[in-house]
C-alpha cells in the first residue's frame, strides 16, 4: 500500500487529467446480480457523493436498496470559522447530506452516527456495530463500500478498516473508494486490484446535482478569513468525470480485526468466569452431557481455559483452540496442572483440527463467525465426529454488539442438519443443546 504523504486541500495537488489513462484503463466493474443492497460508509457528508455517489444513483435506479452511513457530522471543516459553531456546522452538513442523498436515492435510509469529527479512530468500533447493523445477517446480499484504507485521512482510514471489519463479520463484498488519494498520488499509485463504474449521462448528472447540494464545502460560508471553501475546483474535478474507481481488498485478507484478542489483553478475566453465573452455566453444562467419560475431545474457542479445565476431568484427551494469543496465555496458566490438556492457535473454520472426535464443544464462540463462517463450522463440526460423538452448544440468548448472530442462531444452524437432539436446555440468558451425528 503506497503511503500518503502530508497534504492540504487548500494546496494544488495531482490535476485530474493526469488520472484520466490510468481510469480509462481499468476493468470495468460489474456488481454481482445477487447483491441486492448497497450500504454505502462516509467518514463525513460529502465522502459518499464523492466517491460514490454515481454508485448510489446506478444502484437505486436498478432497483437495489441504498442505505448510507457517515460517522460524523462533519463539524470539524471549519475549526476556524468566526460565522458558524461547530454544532450548526453539523446541523448543516447532516441537512446537506440528506439533500445530496435524496438526489442519488430518493428512498435511501441515510444515518449519522455523530461522532466526533478528527477521532474516528478512537470509535472504530462504534462504526463497526453500525454498519454490521446495517449489513444484517444476509451480508451475501450486500455491496459494503466505504473509504479506502489508505486515502491519508485518519478518518478516511478509519471508517475504512471499520468497514473491513465489518464486511468480514458479516460477508459483504467490500469496495473502497479513494477520496483524497487522487489528490496527493501520482497515477501508477491504484492498488492492482481496481475497477471503474461508467456513469450514464443521467447518473453523472445527479452526481453534480448532490456534489452541489454540499454547499458548505463547495462554497465559502462567508467572505471572512476562516470561512474559505473547503473542496475547490480543482480537487473536484477529480470526481466530475464519466466514471468512478472501486478498489477490491485482496480475497482472504486479513480484516484486522483484532477485538477478541484486544480484550483479553485489556482484561486477563473479561467473561468473569468465576462468577456464580459463569461457574453455574458450566456445572450445567457438564451434567448435560450424557456420557461419563469421552476419549477424544476439541473445544472450539477456549478463552481463558475455564470450561476446558472442567472438560478435561471427562476427557483422556481435550485440544482447545483459540485465535487469540492473550486468551491461550491466560489458559496456559489456567491448565498448566492438568496434562491431558492439549491448547493450540487456530483460527476457524479456516484452520480446523484434523482428526475425529468423541466430542466436540462449541461454547459461547458462533456468534463471533460471520454466518458463512459458522455454516463451514457445523460441517466440520459434525464431520470430526466418531460414529457415536457429540457436539455440545452452549451461547448467550442475547444480540452481542458489533456481530450480526446470537446465540439462538447459532443453535438453529447445528439444528437445521436433522441432528438428533440428546440433550436441550433453555434459560432466559442461555440455550443449551446437545447433538448427535446427523444420520
Amino acid at each position: 500500500m503506497v503511503s500518503a504523504p502530508d497534504f492540504r486541500h487548500d494546496r494544488a495537488g495531482t490535476p485530474p487529467s493526469a488520472w484520466d489513462a490510468t481510469v480509462a484503463a481499468l476493468p470495468v466493474l460489474t456488481l454481482p446480480t445477487s447483491r441486492r443492497r448497497i450500504v454505502v460508509a462516509g467518514a463525513h457528508p460529502d465522502d459518499e457523493t464523492l466517491g460514490a455517489g454515481g454508485l448510489i444513483r446506478a444502484a437505486a435506479t436498478s432497483g437495489r436498496q441504498v442505505q448510507v452511513v457517515t460517522a460524523t457530522a462533519g463539524e470539524g471543516s471549519h475549526p476556524h470559522s468566526p460565522t458558524r459553531t461547530p454544532d450548526e456546522l453539523a446541523g448543516m452538513r447532516r441537512t446537506e447530506l440528506r439533500t445530496a442523498i435524496a438526489a442519488l436515492a430518493p428512498d435511501a435510509d441515510v444515518r449519522c452516527l455523530d461522532l466526533p469529527d478528527g477521532d474516528v479512530a478512537a470509535h472504530v468500533e462504534a462504526v463497526v456495530a453500525a454498519l454490521v447493523e446495517a449489513i444484517g445477517t444476509s451480508g451475501d446480499e450486500v455491496v459494503l463500500c466505504a473509504p479506502w484504507r489508505g486515502d491519508g485521512h485518519p478518518d478516511h482510514e478509519a471508517v475504512g478498516q471499520a468497514a473491513a471489519i465489518a464486511a468480514a463479520r458479516a460477508d459483504a463484498l467490500l469496495l473502497e473508494y479513494p477520496i483524497w488519494l487522487w489528490h496527493w498520488a501520482q497515477p501508477g499509485a491504484l492498488p492492482a486490484a481496481a475497477s471503474r463504474l461508467a456513469l450514464e449521462t443521467d447518473d453523472l448528472a445527479a452526481k453534480r446535482s448532490a456534489v452541489a447540494a454540499h454547499r458548505s464545502q463547495v462554497r465559502p460560508l462567508s467572505p471572512a478569513p476562516g470561512d474559505e471553501v473547503m473542496l475547490g475546483p480543482d480537487l473536484l474535478a477529480h470526481f466530475d468525470r464519466p466514471a468512478e474507481v472501486f478498489l477490491h481488498p485482496p480475497a482472504g485478507e486479513d480484516s484486522g480485526d483484532d477485538a477478541l484478542d484486544r480484550v483479553h489483553r485489556d482484561d486477563p478475566d473479561p467473561w468473569q468466569v468465576d462468577s456464580p453465573y459463569e461457574r453455574r452455566k458450566r456445572a450445567v453444562t457438564l451434567a448435560s452431557l450424557t456420557r461419563e467419560r469421552y476419549g477424544d475431545a476439541l473445544e472450539v474457542g477456549c478463552s481463558v481455559g475455564a470450561l476446558a479445565v472442567d472438560l478435561a476431568a471427562r476427557c483422556d484427551h481435550l485440544l482447545a483452540v483459540d485465535d487469540s494469543p492473550a486468551a491461550l496465555e491466560i489458559a496456559r496458566r489456567r491448565t498448566s496442572d492438568v496434562p491431558h490438556v492439549e491448547l493450540r492457535g487456530a483460527r476457524v473454520p479456516r484452520q480446523w483440527p484434523e482428526g475425529r472426535r468423541d466430542l466436540v464443544c462449541i461454547s459461547e464462540v458462533g456468534y463471533f463467525l460471520s454466518p458463512r463462517e459458522l455454516g463451514a463450522v457445523v460441517d466440520l463440526a459434525f464431520g470430526s465426529l466418531t460414529e457415536d460423538g457429540e457436539v455440545l452448544l452452549c451461547h448467550w440468548r442475547h444480540q452481542p454488539v458489533g456481530w450480526p448472530l446470537a446465540g439462538p442462531a447459532v443453535h438453529d444452524a447445528f439444528l437445521a442438519t436433522g441432528a438428533p437432539v440428546l440433550v436441550e436446555h433453555q434459560e432466559p440468558d442461555f440455550l443449551l443443546h446437545v447433538l448427535g451425528r446427523p444420520s
